[in-house]
């Protein structure tokens, strides 16, 4: 058997790609905390500018990639980066501009002293713009230039590769995180987009001088042929049902970030590490995931995602179970809020390893030449869906069951409050067994189209 060998191109876009991931977890797994603790957003207000902010960036890659397709991939990767520094240096620079106003001071706990009344807060919106468009370019173009730069035969192997340096970007971008919120405090938080700039604008440098490629189909396009492209992609009723199933497992998946850090840091302490415990997940992702698409590499892609799908509710089950023990008792020496949501997050990488790779494979399969970056960004349309309406939910369901402690004249109060804490983990099981039996029934209807 030969040996399958990538292009430059595919290379150097895969690392640019680890770089970006790099900088989104960084800022992405503390994102609903930074709202809260640094700009003084209630739970559901940043539970829901959190959603529309992770969702419309899902949303875009559709459009974003028609575009990238007709004015080419590098200059949409240094459009890209370019717009990425800018907005990750904003939510640096927003916390002091309204310290200088006299709204904030940071210790190792922020005190507010105006902050959650003023307009200034929500500056946040025309940055989190920026870093929307700017991210949906990479959503298309990376995963794109994958899908341009490989074969049929070599697609799924390239994907695999792709997602493996997503994750080593996720983990790797996550490590910085609890070391300077536990120094730092709030403060923390804000320094930590200085971090995600530089490495944005380091894949800037990188795309600048090192990426060319030789797959130029699609460019030049006129107005109209980039309309016709959309309305046939917007029009693929099968690819969109799809995604909508498949957005239960996202759905699930997001909760990593909506719901996951308040939640153990409420439940289990301020001593608990959020950030070290959704590190678990792409750690697991990167040790498993080339062994996974070789297990199933004669599998259609379906069948993969399916696996996939039925793993997922197992994963909030298990994250449930930690309220279901006294909280003075250790797991291995772990709070058990803390050693089930590491266990949960096992199930939740091992089902993201069948569904990830497998899906964006499926999508660039249905992508005609020149539309690699359309294709594969409405592939990332089930992010849309499950962050707009994860992140709302987790916001609804924190404020019922898992409330903020400072909200409360006492501590058997709020004890009280969060008794049931653990039933939010058994609404998203819910969610996800039902996407995981209507993905069987999709199959099932399309099988013949399969074949």
């Amino acid at each position: 058997m030969s040996k399958i060998t990538f292009s430059k191109a595919f290379w150097v876009a895969n690392s640019v790609e680890l770089l970006e991931r790099m900088a989104y977890y960084a800022v992405f797994i503390v994102i609903t905390l930074y709202l809260s603790d640094v700009l003084g957003f209630s739970d559901i207000e940043a539970g829901i500018i959190s959603g529309l902010f992770s969702g419309i960036l899902y949303f875009l890659p559709t459009f974003s990639g028609a575009l990238a397709d007709k004015i080419g991939f590098r200059k949409s990767m240094l459009l890209a980066f370019g717009l990425l520094t800018f907005g990750y240096a904003g939510l640096g620079i927003l916390p002091t501009l309204c310290e200088n106003a006299g709204l904030v001071s940071y210790a190792k706990e922020t005190t507010f002293t105006g902050l959650r009344e003023s307009w200034l807060k929500w500056n946040i919106v025309p940055v989190l713009v920026v870093i929307m468009i700017g991210g949906s370019f990479i959503k298309s173009v990376i995963s794109g230039t994958v899908a341009k730069e490989t074969t049929t035969e070599t697609r799924a192997k390239g994907f695999s590769l792709f997602y493996m340096m997503v994750n080593i970007g996720a983990f790797t971008g996550k490590m910085v995180v609890d070391p300077l919120r536990k120094s730092m405090g709030s403060e923390g938080l804000v320094v930590l987009n200085y971090f995600s700039a530089t490495m944005t604008f380091l894949a800037f440098i990188a795309i600048y001088f090192m990426y060319k490629s030789s797959e130029h189909q699609g460019e030049g396009k006129s107005l109209k042929q980039i309309l016709q492209g959309l309305a046939r992609v917007c029009t693929n009723y099968k690819l969109l049902i799809l995604t909508l199933i498949v957005s239960g497992f996202w759905l699930v998946q997001g909760q990593l970030y909506a719901t996951m850090p308040k939640y153990v840091l409420r439940m289990a302490g301020e001593g608990a590490s959020p950030a070290w415990y959704a590190n678990v997940n792409p750690f697991v992702v990167v040790l498993t995931v080339n062994l996974v698409t070789r297990l199933m590499a004669k599998k259609t892609a379906l069948s993969s995602i399916t696996v996939g799908m039925f793993i997922i509710p197992i994963s909030a089950l298990v994250m449930a179970m930690g309220n279901m023990f006294p909280s003075d008792q250790e797991i291995l020496g772990m709070h058990p809020i803390a050693f089930f949501m590491v266990v949960g997050i096992v199930f939740q990488a091992l089902s993201e390893t069948f569904i990830s790779p497998r899906f964006l494979e499926y999508f660039s399969l249905q992508a005609p030449k020149g539309e690699e970056g359309m294709y594969l960004g409405f592939s990332h349309l089930h992010s849309f869906f499950s962050y707009i309406f994860g992140f709302a939910i987790s916001g609804v369901l924190l404020s019922k069951y898992c409330p903020d402690p400072s909200l409360f004249a006492t501590h058997e109060e709020w004890v009280a409050a969060s008794s049931n804490a653990h039933y939010i983990w058994f609404v998203f099981a819910g969610i996800a067994m039902v996407a995981a039996f209507a993905l069987v029934i999709f199959g099932k209807v399309t099988s013949k189209d399969e074949e």
